[in-house]
C-alpha cells in the first residue's frame, strides 16, 4: 500500500475540524484566539516540553510525511524530503531549545532594564508546494516555541499531506500541554485563504510560497513575513576548487529537485576555466544542451509571460527532457544551457525551481560580479548569491559582497543547504523562510526564527548614570612649591615648552620656570604670544613652535587663556588633522557625545599647569575656551583635556590687579556655586563647592584691598582650583552660558560678565516648580531652592539657620553675593560698566540668548531654560533689576 492510499485510510482532519467555509473559519478564529490567550501565560518550562515533543514527533515521521508530500505533489526526490523534513525537526530544535521565549528573558539588574517575551499571534503560516511537510514543521516548532497560536493555509496540490502534519504535529503539542485548537489548518480556497489574511483576529502572517501569496500578505494590512524569489546565481572564478564547486553546485542543484529557493539558478564561470568547469560537470552527469534542446526545455518550463510552469518544477533532468522531447544519458542529473544574456526574454535568466541551470561565460572575475548582480536584480534582488574563490582572496570576497544585491552572500558552500543555514556554516541560523529584505521587497533580511515571531516588553527601572571624579594626577599646593613639584619630572622629561603671555615674561614669571626646569636638567623654550581669549591662529603659532622644537613636556604659566591655549596646542600638535568643529559639537552626556578628543600623551607626555590668576580653574578641569576668528567663544569639554599635573603656588599671583583679582574671584565663585546646584553635582563634588564658597567670602575682600596679603592670595588660589575640580566633574549652568555670549558678542571680561548675572541666574533657578526641569537621572525633583540653601547655611551664623524659611536663606545669599560685589568694586548692571552701548546691547540681546541656549553649560542648569527667559534675564543685568525672591 502505498503512502498516500494508507493516508487516505486514515481520519484527514482527526481533532481538528475541516475549515472549508468563511462561517467554520470564523468559528476557528475564535477558537484560535481563545487558545492564543491561554497559551501566553504559559511559562518557559510548559513551552519547552511542547518545544520537545513536537520536534521530538516530527522527526519520528519524517520518513512518512516526506513520502505524503513527495505521493501528493509529485515533485522533487522523496529521500530529500525526508532530509528536509529532518532539518525542520532536529536543527530547528537543537538551534533554539536553550532560548528563552517566555516571560521575562533577560534582565540587566545594574542598569535596570527587564525584556518580556510576548508572542504576536495568533500567526498565519503560508505553506507552499515545494516544501509543505517542512515547511509546516518548521513554522509549527518557531511558533510553540514563543507560544502563538498558528492556522496554515495550504498549497492545493499538497493540502492531504499538509493536514496530515498539522494533525499529527497538533495532537503532539496538546498531548504535551498546549492548548486545544494551537495549531490549526483551513481547506485550500482562495476566498477562504483572503478572508483569513485580512481576518480581524488575525495578528500576524508568515508566508513562504509563490509571488502572488507573499505580496498578498505584504498588501494585507497586518504585519508579516515572507520570502522572495531567489534566483541565486553562483560565480566561479579561476582561483577556486574547482572540483569543490562542482560538487556543491551539484548537491545543492540536485536537491530534491532545485525547489529549495536559494538553489543556484545559474552559474557564471570565469572564461579561463570555462572548458575545465564544463568537464567537471559532465563528469559529474550534467548534461550541456544545445540551443535547440535549450529552447524546446525553456517552452516546457516557462509559459506565455514567461509564468513558470507548475508541472516542471521539481521534476528530475531525465523527466525535463522527455517532456521537451529529447533524450539524455540515463545518469544525468542537471540539464545546463548556457546563455549570454540577463534579460526578460531568456528563459536561463529566470528563477527555475527546477534542475535546469543556467551557464553564463564572463571575460574575468569583474565580469563575471556585473553578471551575478544583473541576475539577482532582475530575479532575486535581496536573496541570495554565491561565490565559489580562494578565500584568501579577500578583496574579491569584498566586490562580490558589496556589489551584488543580496543579503545572503554564501562563498564556497552548495546554495541551497547552505542558505537554511547551520550546515555548512553553524552561525548561518536555520530556516525555510529565507527573506530578501526591503530591496526585495520583505520587511527582514533574516533567516526567519523565534526573535522574529516576539514582541519584547521592555521594563526599565530607573538607574543613576555612572559618575565619577576626575582631576590631575598630581595638584601640587603651597608657596615656593615650583621646584619641587617640577623635580617629580626630571627623569622622564627632556624638552620643556612653557606657553604664556608677554606680561608673564616682562614680569620675570617665566625666568622662574626656565630656571626650575634646567635645574632639573630640562631644555626650555617659550611662546609667549598668547592673546585674551586666544584665536585658533594664535594656538595654530603655539603649534608651529612645537613642531620645531619637539618637546615631550608642555608647561602653561598664566591665567585662564593660556592654559586653555596650551591645552588646545598640545592637541593639535599630537593631531594636527584634528577638526575643532567636531570636538565643539554639544553633548548631553560627555560619555555618549558623537566626537571627543582622540588619546593625548603621545608625544607631550605631560602638560603642567601654572596659574597666575585665582579665578579659572583651568588647571585641573577638562574645559578649554576657543575663541574664532569672528569672534565667537566655543568653549571645549574633554577629560582627555585634563592637565596632568598642576601647581597651585600663591606666588605667581601675588600683585594681581585689583579689577583682575575681583573678575576671576567672582568668577570662581560662580563656579563653585554653579556647580553646587548643578543636576550633575553629586557628594564628591559639593564638598569642594562648599569649600571653595567658604574660603572665597573669607578671602577676596582681603585679597582685593590688600594685593600683597599673601594668605588672602593663597586662599582664593586654592579656592579657585577647588572650585576647578567641582565644576570639572559636575558642570556649570545657564550664568555661565549667558557670560560666553556677553564675552564674545560684547567683549564683557568673563569673570565680569558672571558677576553681571550670578544673582538674576540664582533667582531664576530657585524655584520648586520651574516651567522645564533639567534632565539627568541623579536630579529627581526640582531642587536648586534647597541647594541654595544650603549654601546660605554656610554663610549665616548658626543660631539663625533655623529660623528662616529657604526662600528667606536664598535672598540671603543674593544679598551676600550683591555685598560681595559692592565690597570689590562690581557695577550693578551691564549698562554701568560702560563696554556696551544701550543700542547694541538691544540690536543682538536676541541672537545672543539664542546662543546661550546652544552653550555646552545649559544642559547641566537645574531649571532648563526657554530663550525668551534667557533675554529677560539678560535685559534685567542691562537694567540692574533688584533682585528680590518674593517679587
Amino acid at each position: 500500500m502505498s503512502g498516500l492510499q494508507m493516508f487516505q485510510n486514515l481520519s484527514l482532519y482527526g481533532s481538528l475540524a475541516e475549515i472549508d467555509s468563511i462561517e467554520k473559519l470564523n468559528e476557528a478564529m475564535d477558537k484560535l484566539t481563545a487558545a492564543q490567550e491561554q497559551f501566553r501565560e504559559y511559562n518557559q518550562e510548559q513551552v519547552d516540553k511542547i518545544f520537545k515533543a513536537v520536534a521530538l514527533v516530527a522527526t519520528q515521521n519524517r520518513v512518512a510525511f516526506a513520502k505524503y508530500a513527495y505521493e501528493e505533489t509529485q515533485k522533487g526526490v522523496f529521500e530529500d524530503k525526508v532530509i528536509k523534513n529532518e532539518f525542520a525537526a532536529d536543527y530547528i530544535y537543537h538551534k533554539y531549545c536553550n532560548d528563552k521565549t517566555a516571560g521575562v528573558i533577560e534582565y540587566d539588574e545594574a542598569n535596570g532594564l527587564m525584556e518580556v517575551a510576548e508572542p504576536v499571534g495568533p500567526v498565519v503560516g503560508i505553506a507552499p508546494v515545494t516544501n509543505p511537510t517542512s515547511t509546516i514543521i518548521y513554522k509549527t516548532l518557531i511558533a510553540l516555541k514563543t507560544r502563538n497560536c498558528i492556522i496554515f493555509s495550504p498549497h492545493p496540490g499538497a493540502h492531504k499531506a499538509s493536514v496530515f502534519v498539522v494533525k499529527v504535529l497538533h495532537e503532539a503539542a496538546v498531548k504535551a500541554g498546549a492548548p486545544e485548537n494551537c495549531v490549526q489548518i483551513i481547506f485550500p480556497k482562495m476566498d477562504l485563504t483572503t478572508e483569513l489574511l485580512h481576518h480581524e483576529k488575525t495578528r500576524f502572517i508568515w508566508a513562504t510560497g509563490g509571488p502572488g501569496l507573499v505580496h498578498a500578505s505584504y498588501t494585507s494590512g497586518k504585519p508579516a513575513l515572507g520570502g522572495g524569489p531567489g534566483n541565486a546565481p553562483a560565480l566561479v572564478d579561476e582561483t577556486c576548487d574547482l572540483n569543490e564547486a562542482v560538487g556543491s553546485i551539484v548537491v545543492s542543484k540536485t536537491f530534491d529537485c532545485g525547489m529549495i529557493c536559494a538553489t543556484e539558478n545559474a552559474v557564471v564561470v570565469v572564461e579561463s576555466v570555462y572548458e575545465n568547469f564544463v568537464a567537471a560537470m559532465k563528469k559529474r552527469g550534467c548534461y550541456f544542451m544545445t540551443k535547440e534542446e535549450t529552447k524546446k526545455v525553456s517552452s516546457v518550463l516557462f509559459g506565455e509571460g514567461m509564468r513558470l510552469n507548475a508541472k516542471a518544477v521539481g521534476q528530475t533532468a531525465k523527466t525535463l527532457a522527455e517532456m521537451a522531447g529529447f533524450e539524455v544519458p540515463e545518469n544525468t542529473v542537471v540539464l545546463c544551457g548556457e546563455a549570454t544574456e540577463v534579460k526578460f526574454e531568456e528563459p536561463m535568466a529566470h528563477e527555475k525551481l527546477t534542475t535546469i541551470l543556467g551557464v553564463y561565460v564572463a571575460k574575468d572575475f569583474d565580469d563575471g560580479v556585473r553578471l551575478c548582480k544583473e541576475l539577482v536584480t532582475f530575479g532575486g534582488k535581496g536573496h541570495t548569491a554565491v561565490l565559489y574563490t580562494n578565500q584568501n582572496n579577500k578583496d574579491r570576497i569584498a566586490k562580490y559582497q558589496n556589489e551584488v544585491p543580496a543579503f545572503h552572500i554564501l562563498v564556497d558552500m552548495p546554495s541551497s543547504l547552505g542558505c537554511i543555514g547551520d550546515m555548512y556554516n553553524f552561525r548561518l541560523a536555520p530556516a525555510l523562510t529565507i527573506t530578501c529584505g526591503t530591496m526585495g521587497g520583505g520587511s527582514s533580511s533574516d533567516n526567519i526564527g523565534p526573535k522574529h515571531l516576539l514582541n519584547i516588553k521592555r521594563v526599565g527601572m530607573r538607574r543613576e548614570n555612572m559618575l565619577w571624579l576626575k582631576i590631575p594626577k598630581s595638584v601640587y599646593f603651597k608657596r615656593s612649591i615650583l621646584r619641587e613639584a617640577l623635580s617629580d619630572l626630571r627623569d622622564t622629561h627632556k624638552r620643556a615648552i612653557i606657553i604664556t603671555d608677554r606680561t608673564m615674561t616682562m614680569l620675570g614669571q617665566t625666568d622662574k620656570i626656565i630656571k626650575a626646569c634646567e635645574s632639573h636638567g630640562m631644555v626650555c623654550a617659550v611662546y609667549d604670544k598668547v592673546v585674551p581669549d586666544p584665536t585658533i591662529k594664535c594656538i595654530m603659532e603655539g603649534v608651529s613652535e612645537m613642531n620645531v622644537f619637539k618637546p615631550d613636556l608642555c608647561i602653561a604659566l598664566g591665567g585662564g587663556s593660556a592654559m586653555d591655549a596650551a591645552k588646545m596646542m598640545r592637541l593639535f600638535y599630537e593631531y594636527p588633522d584634528q577638526d575643532l568643529q567636531d570636538i565643539a559639537t554639544r553633548f548631553v552626556d560627555i560619555r555618549k557625545r558623537v566626537v571627543g578628543c582622540p588619546p593625548l600623551g603621545k608625544l607631550i607626555k605631560t602638560l603642567v599647569c601654572i596659574p597666575t590668576t585665582s579665578g579659572t580653574g583651568a588647571e585641573v578641569t577638562p574645559f578649554a575656551v576657543v575663541t574664532s576668528e569672528e569672534g565667537r567663544k566655543y568653549p571645549l569639554v574633554d577629560y582627555e583635556l585634563t592637565p596632568d599635573m598642576a601647581i597651585v603656588d600663591p606666588e605667581f599671583a601675588v600683585g594681581m590687579p585689583k579689577r583682575l583679582t575681583s573678575w576671576t574671584g567672582i568668577d570662581a565663585l560662580t563656579h563653585a556655586i554653579e556647580s553646587y546646584v548643578s543636576i550633575m553635582a553629586t557628594d564628591f563634588t559639593r564638598p569642594y563647592s562648599l569649600r571653595s564658597i567658604q574660603l572665597i567670602f573669607e578671602s577676596l575682600s582681603l585679597a582685593y584691598n590688600n594685593g600683597k596679603d599673601i594668605e588672602a592670595r593663597e586662599k582664593m588660589h586654592n579656592a579657585s582650583a577647588i572650585a576647578g575640580i567641582a565644576f570639572a566633574n559636575a558642570f556649570l549652568g545657564c550664568c555661565h552660558s549667558v557670560a560666553h555670549q556677553l564675552g564674545s558678542v560684547y567683549h564683557i571680561p568673563h569673570g565680569l560678565a558672571n558677576a553681571l548675572m550670578l544673582s538674576h541666574i540664582i533667582k531664576y533657578n530657585a524655584t520648586d516648580s520651574p516651567v522645564k526641569m533639567g534632565t539627568f537621572p541623579q536630579y529627581k525633583y526640582p531642587q536648586a531652592m534647597r541647594h541654595y540653601a544650603e549654601i546660605a547655611e554656610l554663610l549665616l551664623p548658626p543660631t539663625q539657620v533655623v529660623k528662616m524659611a529657604d526662600v528667606d536663606k536664598v535672598q540671603y545669599l543674593i544679598d551676600r553675593v550683591e555685598q560681595l560685589k559692592a565690597d570689590v568694586g562690581i557695577p550693578k548692571s551691564i549698562k554701568e560698566c560702560g563696554m556696551v552701548t544701550e543700542e547694541d546691547f538691544f540690536a543682538k540681546v536676541d541672537q545672543v540668548a539664542i546662543m546661550a541656549f546652544d552653550d555646552q553649560c545649559t544642559g547641566a542648569n537645574p531649571r532648563y531654560p526657554l530663550v525668551s527667559e534667557l533675554k529677560q534675564l539678560m535685559i534685567d543685568a542691562w537694567n540692574g533689576t533688584p533682585v528680590k525672591m518674593n517679587e
